[in-house]
């Protein structure tokens, strides 16, 4: 008999890796990493184009190309797209990243062979219609008049400028003006030189049959243009200006960005610093949290975040509070980034934040479809497949004094730039 009245044995996650990832070749040379897991007759077909920002010619390019794939071609409008794979029970989607620019088919196998045609003609023959383009303007800039009233998307712009400087592509920021200058002629420009064999990488995950492969490799071979992969460099350029104070009187908070330039997944100190960002803000269970929310009450919300691109990465924190609590919570904040320069991590934190870190890499692994986006985030970033049960192993391996050795060298307040908007006279 079963007894409720004891818990289960707790067991630490010892070992995760990837399962075996087969990599095939269609016809035109773009590389097809196959997870063929689970039961159900569902895929997800998903597509990655070193398309996004470091590669465009013009501002907003990238993302506009991205958006407007799906918006007619030779043969179908936009209306007819959308009816052809809700008529399949199928959803077709083009998610744009700061690096990539992606085409994402969830389908049913049974009408596979049905809506990968439709696919394939977006890929080979986007016309971009230039009254879809008007609409996607105007509710663009639309949505960014609303969202340039909100303190914290006021905050994040202004951190980010900051941090890689105005013109770098992860530090610029759209304007009702930037979206207007968009022309047809800019997102061809941009989907003719990104939008190549060279530069593609397919991800196909669920029930993936020789069939599925065959469809693939038969109308996306020819669908996509022949080109060269492409290569971006950009350099930062941060500001001088490390205090900023954005004014906004129409608000009873204020919203605060401290955050600094940082490193991608290349990085030999990046495993132990996600270790260290989740210790500090990472999880509900962080410090910030427990000083800021728990004990003081500052703020519903407070969070340490790292932000990896392909050519750069940038590590931030963030919080909303009243007006009158800002510069406390500035103190607090500053503050346990000195504790954690200070003072070792007991072993307790360092097992309860471990245990926490290999749980969420145990969920990245429960199904094909989480196991497809971790296989795309790795090649997105031109790592290796093994990166991933490196990973494991160094968050296993990370030891505390690891953990403050990288806390001073990354936690120096004169290396932050920060910035509050509000009503930043109450400051």
């Amino acid at each position: 008999m079963l007894d409720r009245t004891q818990s289960p044995v707790v067991h630490n996650i010892e070992k995760l890796a990837l399962p075996s990832i087969p990599i095939i070749t269609l016809d035109n040379g773009i590389p097809v990493y196959v997870v063929n897991m689970g039961t159900q007759e569902v895929l997800k077909v998903e597509l990655i184009f070193n398309a996004g920002r470091p590669f465009e010619h013009k501002q907003l390019a990238a993302r506009a190309t991205a958006s407007m794939l799906k918006e007619g071609t030779k043969n179908y409008d936009s209306a007819a797209i959308a009816e052809k794979f809700d008529f399949y029970g199928s959803s077709i989607s083009t998610p744009f990243h700061i690096d990539t620019s992606n085409v994402l088919l969830h389908s049913l196998n049974k009408h596979f062979d049905q809506v990968v045609p439709i696919m394939a003609e977006m890929l080979a023959s986007p016309n971009f219609p230039q009254k879809e383009l008007d609409t996607f303007i105007q509710v663009n800039q639309q949505n960014l008049q609303i969202d340039l009233t909100k303190n914290d998307t006021l905050a994040y712009r202004s951190v980010t400028e900051l941090i890689f400087g105005r013109d770098h592509p992860y530090g610029y920021n759209s304007y009702p003006e930037t979206y207007g200058a968009l022309e047809r002629a800019d997102l061809i420009r941009h989907y003719q030189s990104c939008y190549t064999t060279g530069n593609c990488q397919i991800v196909v995950s669920g029930k993936v049959t020789d069939e599925v492969l065959t469809t693939l490799n038969r109308y996306l071979s020819g669908a996509i243009q022949t080109g060269n992969k492409l290569n971006a460099q950009p350099k930062a350029q941060p500001s001088s200006e490390r205090k900023v104070r954005i004014e906004n009187e129409e608000t009873v908070q204020m919203a605060i960005r401290v955050g600094r330039q940082l490193f991608n997944r290349h990085h030999e100190d990046y495993v132990g610093w996600y270790m260290l960002n989740t210790i500090l803000g990472g999880y509900f269970g962080s410090r910030l949290m427990e000083n800021i929310r728990e004990e003081k009450g500052y703020t519903y919300n407070i969070y340490s975040a790292l932000d990896t691109m392909n050519f750069d990465g940038c590590f931030y924190i963030g919080t909303e509070v009243s007006n009158e609590l800002a510069q406390k919570t500035l103190d607090e904040i500053y503050n346990e980034m000195e504790l954690l320069q200070e003072e070792i991590v007991e072993e307790d934190e360092m097992e309860m934040v471990r245990n926490y870190v290999m749980g969420g890499f145990l969920n990245m692994l429960d199904g094909p479809f989480n196991v497809s986006d971790v296989v795309k985030t790795v090649i997105s970033e031109d790592l290796p497949l093994s990166y991933f049960e490196k990973l494991v192993q160094e968050v296993q391996e990370v030891t505390a004094e690891d953990l403050q050795a990288l806390a001073q060298k990354y936690l120096n307040p004169n290396d932050y730039w920060e910035v509050v908007a509000g009503k930043v006279d109450e400051l």
